[in-house]
């Protein structure tokens, strides 16, 4: 009997034990948001949880209405669909009461060393350059070093064509790309996509098989929110210009089958990456800012608020 009653008095501490903690259970967090959600229009919902905030709006570099302001619902979620954008990459981002905050549902980033933005991606049609096709794929390599010359660990990615082969014996001319002011060695492949246009390109025979070497584009670390300062910036380029010519060209030609020719090596840039091409081809000036202009009307538009075509012009 005893026993009996000690287990009925040990079963209601435990059922009162199990109610007070299911009573005291925490809450649970709110469902992910999804944003940016592209609709088959080409619209676009964004959407950012502050319960707190008095004013969220989101801008984008998708054209003049880049200012949209949104509404919160009674959960505290911020939203608002703007019309159908043209199929792009766009960046964007969130100001909450007056500061600049990223989507925090939205891994995807610019890579900038100043600023970063969300990407936005509404699909197009294959036939646009940047978008990924069923054709035969280069690969992206990613290499670190130590640099005498700057006195840092840096880095540099290299495209390799579809087919590449180490050990074959063929060799291929190089595309020596150098990124924009505060960007850094990754834009060109994750904000760029150069390795995308290139495997189009590639498959529908309007560029050569050529390999494409994207290194860090400074000479010193210091020359960014410093680009005013004459004299650093004039050091930045020639420290940049040494440790491409001393450091990552021999490397590269060590570890690529590259045609080791100087007709078969070209520099191109993006704004401080085209101030270095500019510099080292003044003969091919004209050609170059051409060029320029192309490339900088499409990232433009695909990377930041704050580079315009008109600031592209004045380069």
């Amino acid at each position: 009997m005893q026993s009996c009653l000690s287990a009925l008095l040990l079963l209601g501490v435990l059922t009162t034990a199990q109610d007070k903690a299911a009573q005291t259970a925490p809450a649970q967090p709110p469902a992910p948001l999804v944003s940016p959600e592209v609709h088959a229009d080409g619209s676009v919902t964004f959407r950012f949880r502050d319960p707190n905030a008095a004013k969220v709006e989101v801008w984008g570099d998708w054209g003049q209405t880049a200012v949209a302001p949104m509404q919160k619902d009674d959960q505290g979620v911020w939203s608002v669909t703007i019309p159908t954008l043209a199929p792009d990459y766009y960046g964007y981002g969130f100001t909450a009461d007056g500061v600049d905050v990223p989507d925090p549902s939205n891994h995807e980033l610019t890579p900038n060393l100043i600023f970063s933005l969300n990407v936005l991606h509404v699909p197009g049609p294959l036939s646009l350059p940047w978008e990924v096709n069923d054709v035969p794929h280069g690969v992206i390599h990613h290499h670190f070093y130590r640099s005498a010359v700057a006195q840092d660990d840096r880095d540099y990615y290299v495209y390799t064509p579809p087919n590449y082969d180490s050990a074959a014996k063929k060799s291929y001319p190089v595309l020596y790309l150098l990124h924009g002011y505060s960007f850094d060695a990754r834009s060109w492949s994750a904000s760029g996509h150069a390795n995308v246009i290139l495997d189009n390109l590639i498959a529908q025979g309007k560029a050569k098989p050529m390999i494409v070497v994207m290194p860090l584009a400074y000479g010193t670390m210091k020359i960014l929110g410093a680009f005013d300062n004459s004299e650093l910036r004039d050091a930045n380029f020639q420290k940049f210009s040494e440790t491409l010519l001393t450091e990552v060209m021999p490397r590269v030609e060590r570890e690529y089958r590259t045609i080791k020719d100087r007709n078969a090596r070209a520099i191109a840039g993006f704004s401080l990456g085209l101030r270095v091409t500019a510099d080292w081809t003044e003969s091919s000036r004209q050609v170059l800012l051409d060029w320029f202009l192309q490339w900088c009307t499409w990232y433009s538009r695909r990377v930041s608020k704050r580079f315009s075509l008109s600031q592209c012009k004045s380069k």
